[in-house]
């Protein structure tokens, strides 16, 4: 990438929540991220997710207006993500979507209503 900005390898990924602890235990037990670090006195924590140099900040705010971008984590397998995170009770956005011979994608809430989503590439490594 040609560019004059002094970009790092690492993206943190901020979402607006209403309770940190209550996310940070939804961000690691359902989502199995792992917690980096939090600052109770401003709402802050930050979890890991299993990509490498991108995080999720969660900022504890009075009023959540979840919109935005969709963070799309990629998958081996949509379908064993999707059961997983079902029988934690998490809430999709409709069926899977297919897009033959390209991608599976399945788009899930926290427990504020932000908008996630898994992807898993149909596309042959040929």
């Amino acid at each position: 990438m040609n560019t004059s900005l002094p970009y790092t390898n690492e993206l943190t990924i901020a979402m607006p929540i209403s309770d940190l602890q209550a996310s940070i235990k939804w961000y690691t037990e359902v989502l199995g991220f792992e917690l980096l670090f939090t600052v109770d006195e401003m709402g802050w924590a930050e979890v890991q997710t299993s990509v490498t140099g991108v995080t999720v900040g969660l900022s504890q705010v009075e009023t959540v207006n979840a919109g935005g971008p969709t963070p799309t984590f990629g998958v081996s397998d949509v379908d064993t993500a999707r059961a997983k995170l079902e029988s934690h009770g998490v809430r999709f956005d409709g069926e899977t979507m297919v897009v033959p011979e390209m991608v599976k994608l399945a788009t899930f809430f926290d427990p504020d209503g932000n908008t996630l989503m898994f992807a898993e590439s149909l596309a042959s490594s040929s």
